[in-house]
């Protein structure tokens, strides 16, 4: 027998729904930022995007959890194993396939973000090396932060 029913699998599930989707809508506000290069409030959209994916592997852990109260594996295999026994239950089968529309949507969303990074991280360190790699006899600062001409004397401050 099932130890685990609908009225504890589905509240589960759509909780699942609602954290993804909100996830998903910091992952698109993270994806609008780099695009636009606002990088000021992506370390508070961060913060908020850790905490989310914290409260999702807490509620994927109950879900774990209530599956092997069922004597069922926590992957799909699992939950389709859970559908079978409770055939009834087209609100938990609908859940779930949101479920499973909004993880992948938040994958390729993540890998967007994630190429947007790399190439903000490849443009930043080509600025850098151009910036470090100028001739420094031809650089207009010393390196202690004062000007200098070409020829290596300084600007002069009363001129």
């Amino acid at each position: 027998m099932m130890a685990t029913t609908s009225s504890d699998f589905l509240p589960t599930v759509n909780s699942e729904v609602a954290a993804l989707g909100t996830f998903i809508a910091l992952l698109e506000s993270e994806q609008r930022m780099l695009i636009a290069g606002e990088v000021d409030g992506l370390l508070e959209l961060v913060g908020q995007k850790n905490g989310l994916a914290a409260e999702l592997a807490a509620l994927a852990s109950r879900r774990t959890r209530l599956l092997a109260a069922s004597g069922l594996a926590s992957d799909r295999a699992g939950v389709l194993a859970w559908f079978d026994a409770y055939p009834g239950e087209t609100r938990a089968r609908a859940a779930w396939a949101s479920l499973l529309t909004l993880a992948s949507q938040a994958r390729e969303l993540n890998r967007v973000n994630g190429e947007l990074i790399q190439v903000r991280m490849r443009s930043n360190a080509q600025a850098l090396e151009i910036l470090l790699s100028s001739n420094t006899s031809a650089s207009l600062y010393g390196p202690d932060g004062q000007s200098t001409l070409v020829g290596g004397s300084r600007i002069s401050d009363s001129a």
